[in-house]
């Protein structure tokens, strides 16, 4: 994983939970990327790491480049702009820097305001008005035409089924590589976006014999951890996870154990579909919320 600009994005995610509160979180505009003569969004904000590194967030409050920063700015576009980039030559260049959604609204871009931007902060890195990208290793990726989207946050990262990896090395492409991150498994549970992971897993639950449900109450959130297999790897409770929390709130350890203990051994058999991240096997969290009835029948509270 690429490490984000710590700040910006700090900021970034502050603001849109505060948003969120309110009522106005809204999905970000991703920067944009053209590789053989295609533009698609790409979800690693490689401009901001650039700000981080050289020390320029400073320069951000307010405005950028004559461009709204944070007051004034779009819900869907909060940085105020948007970097294109491109691929040509083996080598990653910063391409324009332009107002949000210029690109696609417009259907073109103002070429002679976007090399200002460039040139003011770039200075003679320019090459023919691009910059190399050459501050950026790592892994970049974007979807395979057709692919269907994998996983989103609602906000701003995607991933999907299908994608084109690009390994670089300071802004130039070490290699390119197509990726699945879904392993389709038979006689597993399937993980694709909008299945109902928490549904499958619940309906375990329901079927639980649970032996002294007259005197433990485990009306809890649980956090579910599968693994890098597609195994439950371990289940905890979200909010008591150190000792001091689990002797002030629960009435005894053994009520505690209790519950996670049965959980575990119900949900332990369920082997789900591999999930993959640039091509490698990721963990995924899912949280549940249970409720018990004094009948003895357990909601799925889960929002």
């Amino acid at each position: 994983m690429q490490r984000e600009s710590s700040l910006i994005l700090g900021i970034v995610l502050i603001f849109l939970i505060l948003c969120s509160k309110e009522g106005y979180s809204s999905p970000q505009s991703p920067d944009l990327l053209i590789y053989n003569g295609d533009t698609v969004g790409i979800n690693t904000l490689l401009l901001e790491q650039y700000f981080d590194q050289v020390g320029k967030n400073d320069d951000i409050e307010g405005k950028l480049f004559g461009l709204n920063f944070r007051d004034g700015a779009s819900f869907n576009c909060w940085r105020g702009y948007q970097a294109v980039f491109e691929i040509s030559d083996d080598t990653l260049w910063l391409k324009h820097i332009t107002s949000c959604n210029e690109y696609f609204y417009f259907d073109s871009i103002d070429a002679k305001k976007s090399r200002e931007r460039i040139e003011e902060i770039f200075g003679n890195m320019t090459r023919n008005g691009k910059v190399l990208v050459d501050w950026f290793t790592g892994h970049l990726s974007i979807p395979r035409a057709g692919s269907k989207i994998l996983r989103w946050d609602g906000v701003f990262s995607r991933s999907f089924e299908q994608e084109i990896l690009f390994k670089i090395n300071n802004g130039v492409i070490d290699s390119v590589s197509q990726v699945q991150n879904y392993i389709d498994i038979p006689e597993r549970i399937n993980r694709r976006y909008g299945d109902s992971i928490v549904s499958e897993i619940f309906d375990v639950i329901k079927r639980i014999k649970w032996r002294d449900i007259d005197k433990f109450d485990c009306s809890e959130v649980y956090s579910i951890t599968i693994g890098t297999n597609g195994l439950i790897k371990d289940i905890i409770m979200a909010e008591y996870q150190t000792e001091e929390e689990i002797q002030k709130y629960w009435d005894t350890r053994r009520e505690y154990n209790y519950c996670l203990r049965t959980l575990r051994n119900a949900l332990k058999a369920m082997k789900f579909d591999i999930l993959k991240e640039s091509g490698e096997p990721i963990e995924e969290e899912i949280h549940l919320d249970i409720w018990f009835n004094d009948d003895g029948t357990i909601e799925n509270w889960t929002n």
